[in-house]
């Protein structure tokens, strides 16, 4: 019995982070068998940016946001940078400009996401509450194990909107939610339209509805079992979720997965719909993909810290040395708005909406030999 606590205790644990699948023989068995794709190369690619034009234009309608451009690279110094997980685990590429001979040079970074930069640049567009921003963001994430839902090229729907005090709450983010689900689902019967090829009985739609679920609330229903197994079993049964809470330790002495201490907060307490104590006002958008007949993520939020939870969630996680940075004062000193925000992925949409097999079919990255012949093995041929 020990040893049976002590492995599913090590599952947990090692299940926190490190997205992907893990090694390429699992992988194989993963990937349908039987795969063709209901478009042809050319036919996809109109469809990616029918999509891609109906998202960006109905999300700025529905969270009153701005198209505005986006940094690839940023300033080391000025922390706006996104660590992703809080244990390290991923970190960015950094590189010297030598400029001017060394005399005036800059150390940088590729983002891995734009989440802080986005909220500094509320207060640069001058976005009032209710107001906000939408980026077309392109990251490189280099230390991902890559599979056929994740690449080392990461592009998003990266937004932000400034808010009140009043609105962090939960109805508001679970508004929010819905009106980004709204174009989801809007989305892909705009693509069906357009390519009816792509409406077929095998892979049913979205739901018009998803369904909001505390991340404690998983974790009772399934207690002995790490996260993405939860996922798995929840999202066959509720196809739609919005997990609620993500990086607040659970009852088991975990987090449903770990969160970057300083952008979502997860730390604020919370009260289920009947009554039960809960934290966080973040969460993911998860769905079941019936072609690769996994859990597939689409969005990750929520309403941003406040000067309060920033100080809670970096004493947590041990990073109170964050506060230095140029960011983190600014959230201190309540230079820059309150916000919500959320980087919705553009490949795993697209993979989604058009029934397709591997995120390299909808975008054009690198992938290791191994993987492309893997692919070609079951039909399913990678952009280069």
């Amino acid at each position: 019995m020990a040893a049976t606590g002590a492995r599913r205790a090590a599952d947990k644990k090692a299940d926190l982070a490190g997205p992907g699948i893990g090694s390429y023989e699992e992988l194989e068995k993963v990937l349908p068998q039987d795969y063709a794709s209901l478009l042809s190369p050319r036919d996809t690619q109109r469809a990616i940016y029918a999509a891609k034009a109906y998202i960006e234009e109905n999300l700025c309608k529905e969270l009153n946001l701005m198209m505005v451009q986006v940094p690839l690279i940023v300033d080391v110094e000025s922390g706006v940078n996104d660590m992703l997980d809080r244990d390290g685990s991923r970190t960015p590429i950094q590189f010297h400009i030598s400029n001017d001979r060394d005399k005036h040079p800059v150390d940088a970074q590729v983002v891995q996401a734009a989440t802080k930069w986005k909220r500094m640049a509320l207060k640069e567009f001058g976005c009032k509450p209710g107001e906000g921003i939408c980026t077309d963001m392109r990251a490189v994430r280099k230390d991902y194990f890559l599979d056929h839902d994740h690449s080392a090229y990461v592009d998003q729907w990266d937004w932000e909107k400034a808010i009140t005090e009043e609105d962090r709450t939960l109805d508001y983010l679970k508004d929010t939610v819905r009106r980004i689900w709204k174009v989801l689902t809007g989305a892909e019967k705009h693509v069906q339209k357009m390519f009816p090829k792509l409406k077929d009985k095998r892979f049913p739609n979205l739901p018009e509805q998803i369904r909001f679920i505390h991340a404690e609330d998983i974790l009772d229903m399934y207690p002995d079992l790490p996260r993405k197994q939860r996922e798995t079993l929840l999202v066959q049964k509720y196809p739609a979720v919005f997990i609620i809470g993500i990086g607040w330790v659970l009852g088991d002495g975990y987090p449903h997965e770990m969160r970057a201490a300083d952008y979502d907060d997860w730390v604020t307490p919370t009260t289920s719909e009947d009554g039960r104590p809960m934290h966080g006002l973040n969460g993911d958008i998860l769905v079941w993909n019936h072609l690769t007949k996994r859990r597939h993520e689409l969005m990750s939020g929520g309403i941003r810290v406040n000067p309060e939870t920033l100080k809670q969630q970096l004493k947590i996680t041990k990073q109170e040395h964050f506060l230095e940075f140029p960011y983190h004062q600014a959230i201190l000193r309540g230079e820059i708005p309150l916000s919500i925000g959320s980087g919705i992925g553009q490949g795993r949409t697209q993979m989604l909406l058009l029934r397709k097999a591997h995120i390299g079919e909808v975008t054009v990255t690198v992938w290791p030999k191994v993987l492309k012949e893997l692919g070609a093995r079951k039909d399913i041929h990678v952009l280069e």
